[in-house]
């Protein structure tokens, strides 16, 4: 239903600083200036649909985005849907229920913590240990890879 081309394109979350998380989009093909756009979604299937509450617009006012604080996705699904209208006509939804590993939400590592380095000069000799980066939904540890670049200052 709704009038062809009006749909979003190009569907993105990242999710940042552990619990924080942006949702773009770009306006549909045949969207006019008087197009809007509402997104909601539900992160678990135990949990109501919500609506976002802090847009992100563009130059025209339309919706092209949303800020979410306090995320916790607790599975590897979760579900979207961005509908709207246009001179009060509804315009085609845009749903999607994903996969967390899908690619569709991306997640933006902290830095590994509490790095500590303990050399010795008499066998020339470091070891480097360090606490796995705080993530939203990954559990284990294993599923991270480390690259360490050392510089002799």
């Amino acid at each position: 239903a709704g009038m062809n081309g009006t749909a979003i394109d190009n569907f993105v979350c990242v999710i940042f600083n552990v619990s924080f998380m942006n949702c773009t989009w770009h306006v549909g093909r045949t969207a006019t200036e008087d197009t809007q756009y509402f997104l909601y979604w539900k992160p678990s299937e135990e949990e109501d649909i919500t609506e976002c509450q802090n847009y992100i617009k563009d130059d025209s006012g339309r919706h092209t985005g949303c800020q979410f604080q306090n995320v916790t996705i607790a599975n590897k699904h979760a579900y979207f849907l961005v509908n709207g209208s246009r001179s009060g006509q509804n315009i085609q939804s845009y749903e999607k229920k994903i996969n967390i590993s899908d690619y569709i939400i991306v997640e933006k590592l902290t830095p590994p913590l509490n790095v500590t380095v303990n050399c010795t000069e008499a066998s020339h000799r470091c070891r480097i240990w360090w606490q796995p980066p705080h993530t939203s939904h990954v559990k284990l540890s294993d599923c991270f890879k480390y690259e360490i670049v050392i510089e002799n200052k």
